[in-house]
């Protein structure tokens, strides 16, 4: 049995042969990342790259007037710090915690050295950053194009996929500071679900209740980022499931 906080509960790290995540394995520190911690910040340098377990991790960008919009989120499908191995250090982008749980988490010098190996990780991480680059243009086309209550559907769906319990504590305010909407929009569109029967909301607890009322509401952009998450990362799903490594 897998425990709730190993490092193969990573998609990526369960990936990885035997041999190159026993390697690894000595290298990795368990942290627990809380609701808000920030990551890092616009510009500043990067000391460890994430790679979570539990946690949900928003990337963000904000504006000069202080508005915020997400960008992409990472969960235990992939790493938060790809401007490490990707050679620019530093992101305009912040990464902020938006669903507490455990990561794992390693120095950038020694992410480096696994990635100028050229082997298996190399490969998992280049696979997993177009996936990420998916995600960025599919929010960017989704914010602009599609209605609050879709908005607000996939971002549900992108993190039930993560939170497989059904049960999400995240405030009104929170999710439209997210999406870079105003919270009045969020309060109409969890009204409008909450009717349909797809959620229960009360005091920053979501609970979704028909997940495929939700999958029927959203837009397109939720299923296009899912079938190419599938195909470029479809092997580290499979052998994440087969992985005999138990810590």
């Amino acid at each position: 049995m897998t425990s709730p906080d190993s490092p193969v509960r990573n998609h990526l790290l369960a990936a990885l042969p035997k041999a190159d995540f026993e390697r690894l394995a000595a290298r990795l520190e368990p942290v627990a990342l809380p609701l808000g911690e920030i990551l890092y910040g616009p510009g500043g340098q990067l000391q460890h790259a994430y790679f979570p377990t539990t946690a949900i991790v928003s990337l963000h960008y904000v504006t000069e007037s202080g508005a915020s919009a997400e960008i992409a989120s990472v969960g235990n499908e992939g790493v938060v710090g790809i401007s490490l191995f990707m050679g620019g250090d530093t992101t305009p982008s912040s990464a902020v915690v938006h669903t507490a749980g455990q990561a794992y988490r390693m120095e950038r010098r020694l992410l480096k050295e696994e990635f100028d190996r050229a082997g298996p990780m190399q490969r998992l991480l280049l696979r997993y950053t177009q996936a990420l680059i998916t995600q960025m243009s599919q929010t960017a086309a989704c914010n602009r194009h599609h209605s609050v209550e879709q908005q607000l559907c996939r971002w549900l769906l992108v993190t039930l996929d993560r939170v497989p319990s059904g049960q999400l504590v995240m405030t009104q305010e929170l999710i439209a500071r997210m999406l870079g909407v105003r919270r009045e929009g969020i309060t109409e569109a969890a009204g409008n679900l909450q009717h349909a029967g797809c959620i229960r909301y009360r005091r920053g607890h979501i609970e979704v209740l028909d997940r495929s009322g939700l999958e029927s509401r959203t837009c397109e952009c939720y299923d296009v980022v899912r079938k190419e998450l599938h195909r470029l990362l479809s092997d580290t799903q499979r052998r994440q499931g087969e992985t005999a490594v138990v810590l």
